[in-house]
């Protein structure tokens, strides 16, 4: 009955360094954990912590590496694993979180998190990671850094704004502050012309993303941001996954009499892709038809007009996705056409007439393969 049938090795990663613990499960359910060493976050470290791994594992089973998505500095680790053909898991900081609150684990650590790692991958059935497209990882560089330069430029437009404002301003600070924004005016057109060019590099994608552009308030770079974070929508298995991915999935507060919170977004997902719908939703409220019915009607019973705006935030991301999964344009009488020919409404996420509302939505814990 001591029959091992799982190995993991649970790695906590940083900058500088990661520590590794391997967990060994049994038949019976018991688990074993090794001694927790630290590597250098380098090729020389990686290399050593396979080395070592290999020395107290059992190599007639396999061995899954798994590890928790720390900024960008997991990264070279999972692309070594990856090409060495181990597997590797690449989990989300927050599912590591509640699984060491399940165990009741108080004390943070490097040591005490490669433990829990570990064991988590051990108990849990998890999904395999795969490096990014090339060409999707290029664009998320682009898109991200493209953002970021964005909020850059705003906070120096507002700087210069509030000296405007006061009392006989400094000319040299005034001088500086215009020439870093128009520094940052030319790389912003620096990136979006990249962004444009590798779009339109791929036949099969630029006619992709110029049928998603039919959608009225949707611009280049916010389809380019919603496809650079999805990956071309590969590991997206249905529409309520995207969304909990997103950030938009529905989370309610009630229990028994005396608890009744209000219902609202988790924004525990992507904040790039709800950052590139904020504005082509409000241009859609206003200007698509569709988006306007639905913004008004939400709006209508919620006296906080943000509701409507992040409900029509959500819709965009459906459709772009419906329009990428059947590839086809889109069609603003779809709905009532279907209604006269009486067309059956087809199933989630293949068809247009399917995307509900989200104030429509049911609030359910949905896993997503993400980098």
């Amino acid at each position: 009955m001591n029959q091992l049938i799982k190995q993991c090795v649970g790695v906590d990663i940083s900058k500088e360094s990661f520590t590794a613990c391997v967990c060994s499960r049994l038949l019976t359910g018991e688990e074993q954990l090794s001694e927790v060493l630290e590597f250098k976050n380098l090729k020389s470290g990686f290399n050593q912590l396979i080395k070592w791994s290999r020395k107290i594992t059992v190599p007639s089973l396999e061995v899954t590496f798994v590890m928790e998505a720390t900024g960008v500095y997991h990264e070279n680790l999972a692309h070594h694993l990856h090409k060495l053909k181990q597997p590797v898991c690449v989990l989300l900081p927050n599912k590591v979180k509640h699984f060491a609150k399940s165990l009741n684990v108080k004390t943070k650590t490097d040591k005490v998190d490669a433990r829990v790692i570990a064991r988590m991958g051990a108990e849990r059935k998890l999904s395999n990671w795969s490096p990014p497209h090339p060409l999707f990882k290029q664009l998320r560089d682009l898109t991200r850094g493209y953002s970021e330069l964005m909020k850059e430029k705003t906070v120096f437009t507002n700087r210069l704004e509030a000296l405007n404002s006061g009392y006989e301003p400094l000319s040299m600070i005034m001088k500086s502050h215009k020439e870093i924004i128009k520094q940052l005016d030319k790389q912003l057109a620096r990136f979006k012309v990249e962004i444009e060019k590798l779009i339109f590099s791929e036949e099969w994608l630029a006619e992709k993303v110029k049928k998603i552009l039919t959608i009225k308030g949707v611009g280049l770079m916010t389809v380019a941001v919603i496809l650079a974070e999805t990956q071309g929508f590969e590991f997206v298995q249905n529409i309520r996954q995207l969304c909990s991915y997103a950030g938009y999935d529905v989370v309610q507060r009630q229990s028994g009499t005396s608890v009744s919170g209000k219902s609202k977004i988790s924004k525990k997902g992507n904040s790039w892709i709800r950052g590139a719908l904020h504005f082509p939703a409000l241009v859609a409220s206003r200007h698509n038809s569709i988006m306007k019915t639905t913004y008004q009607r939400i709006n209508n019973r919620n006296t906080y007009k943000m509701i409507g705006a992040t409900a029509i935030q959500r819709k965009i991301l459906v459709l772009i996705y419906t329009l990428w999964k059947n590839d086809t344009i889109f069609d603003e009488e779809y709905e009532a056409k279907r209604k006269a020919q009486k067309i059956p409404q087809r199933k989630a996420g293949r068809g247009i007439s399917s995307l509900p509302a989200q104030d429509e939505l049911k609030p359910k814990d949905l896993k997503f393969s993400f980098v």
